[in-house]
């Protein structure tokens, strides 16, 4: 990813992003596509991607001097006119220099609830929202009392994690204590005491399971795109696999979902800019399993091209510079499937790549780990293998391509074999 030569007339666009995250470069194409001039600030030093190196550096675990050096920027080589956290750990900074900046922009409350599964359990039960029963532990103190009135089955998620990390499925009592105590572990390399130091509890809920991806318009939820997972996430993780649309759910559930997810955002005071979603459904309605202040992760966010004909990327940057997309009609379907990783261990190769590719309905087969690399399964990874797109007549003939695509895959795994030091 390189920098094009500044463009001292083009409107400038801020970029907060993790060091080497995958979703900066989609949003600098974007910016590129709509005339704007990207600006990437991280908190990597001394990157060998020339984007994060050719831009603006930030203090790790500083904010008020992260701020400081994006006001400065902005007086001295032009205003910024969007700024926006590419990943959910630098939502609540975008949001907060937006504020600084004069920018439009969600409370700085409202991203930070959205981050916080804890917190967003607790802001949607005292909005009166459908959500299951939970306990927030706090794994500083003793766990008994904490966990004495859990009920079964359960699923235990780290407060801030994403992508499934840490979140497993727990049916019977003498299994819970062991199960959190495999959460902490993954959490000791967190930073934020909070992350390392709580956990949510909550009932399992069942049902089928869709994603939802919209846009608020101060207030106003606009839908983009809804997707089914066909496949059951019923544990004991809960690994993406299946994203299709169009949704093959019927209108009175469409319209129930997007009902649901508007009184979430509400709940949590958000008003702006791109929402993720994930719910589930069963015969006692929708029930929120997530709302992020963000757009879909990974290459998955390619699906909106197909539904809107424009990028996620480039929907969200026209949502700050004001430019509301109509909805877009679409005929036939869509759909990705998120490559699981089946063992842990070292991929050696991956087979069967052409065939898969060879297959009706088949747009590309995309695989983004290289061979030698550990593969880490859930829950203490938090990657996959990589992709496979499809379009075709309806969302039927999608999944059916996909599923197909998978099956023509081998996955050559080797074993890990860790040195073990005598004394």
């Amino acid at each position: 990813m390189v920098l094009a030569r500044q463009n001292p007339v083009a409107h400038r666009v801020l970029f907060i992003s993790p060091h080497g995250s995958y979703r900066a470069a989609p949003f600098v194409a974007a910016a590129y596509a709509l005339g704007l001039q990207p600006l990437i600030a991280s908190w990597g030093e001394h990157s060998i991607v020339s984007d994060f190196a050719q831009g603006l550096g930030l203090p790790p675990q500083d904010r008020d001097a992260a701020l400081g050096l994006i006001q400065d920027d902005a007086r001295r080589r032009g205003p910024f006119v969007a700024v926006i956290g590419t990943d959910d750990s630098t939502t609540e900074l975008a949001a907060m220099a937006c504020a600084h900046l004069g920018l439009p922009h969600n409370p700085i409350d409202g991203v930070h609830v959205a981050r916080r599964k804890d917190l967003a359990r607790q802001r949607l039960q005292q909005a009166g929202l459908r959500i299951p029963r939970f306990w927030i532990i706090d794994l500083k103190q003793p766990l008994s009392n904490q966990v004495a009135d859990v009920t079964y089955p359960c699923v235990i998620k780290p407060v801030d994690l994403s992508a499934s990390r840490g979140v497993m499925r727990v049916d019977e009592p003498e299994a819970l204590c062991p199960a959190i105590s495999r959460v902490q572990a993954l959490l000791q390399t967190e930073s934020d005491t909070v992350q390392r130091d709580r956990i949510l509890v909550e009932a399992y809920i069942p049902g089928e399971e869709i994603a939802f991806e919209g846009m608020l318009w101060d207030g106003d939820l606009q839908t983009l795109a809804v997707f089914d997972k066909p496949d059951p996430l019923e544990g004991p993780y809960f690994e993406e696999s299946y994203y299709i649309t169009p949704s093959r759910l019927g209108s009175v559930q469409l319209q129930a979902v997007v009902e649901a997810v508007s009184q979430a955002c509400a709940a949590y005071g958000l008003r702006q800019g791109p929402i993720h979603a994930e719910c589930r459904m069963n015969d006692q309605g929708v029930w929120i399993v997530e709302v992020a202040a963000r757009t879909l992760g990974g290459l998955c966010a390619r699906l909106l091209k197909w539904g809107t004909g424009k990028s996620l990327e480039e929907l969200v940057l026209q949502h700050a510079l004001g430019r509301r997309k109509d909805d877009v009609q679409t005929q036939g379907g869509a759909g990705v499937l998120m490559i699981p990783i089946p063992a842990a261990g070292i991929l050696r190769r991956v087979e069967g790549i052409g065939d898969a590719q060879a297959i009706a309905y088949i747009d590309e087969v995309v695989i983004q780990q290289r061979d030698g690399y550990e593969l880490v399964p859930l829950p203490e990874g938090g990657s996959y293998l990589g992709f496979i797109f499809a379009s075709g007549p309806g969302p039927v003939e999608v999944e059916a391509a996909l599923r197909s695509a998978h099956q023509a895959l081998n996955i050559v795994i080797a074993p890990l074999w860790r040195a073990v030091v005598v004394d």
